[in-house]
């Protein structure tokens, strides 16, 4: 896909700062496990952290194709970043779409610079790629709603000044000890300033990969939120969810890409450097190979990916499905290319000197977060087969 010029040159702009700024900052937040604020600022700089904003409110309202360009850019230089970007985005993104012209006024001018963070509290401990089945619950008492319960895997979660939060509403008129069940009542989505009585921040994960970027628990005591604060009608909350989900999974398409060419990029180089038999690695028919179907792989999810990207934008009846095939084609190229740079790195891709071996690592959530692989091949088998 031909991008226009000027996509070109906030492409180029982004991907050199990803190299050198962001790519350093990640090393170092991966080592100590915490997330770079200093990167965050910088980002602020760049209007990255406002990607998903109108302009009318500060942000540079980007379309869907460009969306999914800087946010591969961004990739390219780390992925923990990368993603505390989009999630960001995804908080900006639900009160644009489904907030009050009050609540756009109050809130979006700020995250556009940054501050607050954004988080997007969806998932559960026993509600992950079901979030149907969550627990959370938001009792409504008069002019408020009193949420209470558990959000598991919250990225951005120990940074966030506001999170939108999804919860079972219960009417007001419900028995004591009611549940959504019980009154046929379903999910809701509200938004949560996180400095409220009741709302605490667990313990940051222990992670495999991601490691520069903060992901806590949530939880919900008795947390008091003006009625005012919900985005969407009780019931809408997970329609809501999924159309946000639908631009973020292109979003994790796209910087799957990033992480996946970065390490790509740094397999050539190796192959070019490293010498045995008399020669560099690269001149080795089994090593040309491998980097000819890394490129090929590469360069067919990153094409799917922005296609998906077009139809979003353009509103086509599968933009869903795009958006789901981009995600799966993308996050599992990304394992593949990244297991395959550290396979030509030898005993060198598995040592901490050479960053191919935190791109294996990063690259496994792109598998998961989001929508894992077997739930996007389950929306696209439900459209293969008419049954959706």
């Amino acid at each position: 896909m031909q991008l226009t010029e000027e996509q070109r040159t906030m492409r180029d702009v982004v991907r050199e700062f990803a190299e050198t700024e962001l790519r350093p900052a990640d090393r170092e937040g991966d080592e100590t496990e915490t997330f770079p604020e200093g990167a965050w600022d910088d980002l602020t700089e760049l209007d990255l952290t406002g990607i998903a904003v109108p302009e009318e409110f500060g942000g540079i309202d980007a379309d869907m194709v460009t969306y999914a360009v800087l946010n591969e850019a961004v990739a390219y230089g780390s992925l923990s970043i990368a993603t505390a970007m989009s999630v960001h985005g995804l908080a900006c993104a639900c009160i644009d779409t489904f907030g009050s012209d009050a609540q756009r006024e109050r809130w979006l001018p700020e995250m556009a610079t940054g501050r607050p963070v954004g988080a997007f509290a969806l998932s559960e401990p026993g509600a992950g790629s079901n979030p149907a089945e969550m627990t959370t619950t938001a009792r409504r008492e008069g002019d408020e709603y009193v949420l209470d319960g558990e959000k598991q895997w919250i990225t951005n979660a120990t940074r966030a000044g506001v999170a939108i939060v999804f919860a079972k509403a219960v009417p007001e008129d419900a028995g004591a000890g009611a549940s959504p069940d019980d009154t046929g009542e379903t999910v809701t989505q509200f938004l949560v300033p996180t400095d409220l009585d009741g709302f605490a921040v667990g313990e940051p994960e222990d992670k495999l990969g991601l490691r520069a970027s903060d992901t806590a628990p949530i939880t919900l005591d008795s947390v008091r939120v003006p009625a005012e604060n919900r985005l969407t009608e009780e019931g809408r909350g997970l329609a809501a969810a999924f159309e946000i989900l639908t631009g973020g999974r292109v979003a994790i398409g796209a910087q799957s890409v990033g992480l996946a060419e970065a390490a790509f990029d740094d397999a050539v180089a190796y192959a070019q450097e490293r010498e045995q038999f008399d020669g560099p690695i690269a001149d080795i028919q089994t090593i040309r190979h491998k980097l000819a179907e890394m490129r090929t792989e590469l360069e067919s999810a990153r094409l799917l990916t922005r296609e998906a990207a077009r139809k979003l934008e353009a509103g086509a009846d599968d933009a869903a499905v795009a958006a789901s095939m981009a995600k799966y084609s993308a996050s599992e190229s990304a394992m593949s290319i990244t297991n395959e740079a550290l396979q030509i790195h030898g005993g060198y891709g598995y040592v901490s000197e050479f960053d191919v071996e935190r791109y294996y690592r990063d690259a496994k959530i792109t598998e998961i977060y989001e929508g894992t692989t077997q739930i996007q091949k389950e929306i696209v088998a439900r459209h293969v087969l008419g049954e959706q």
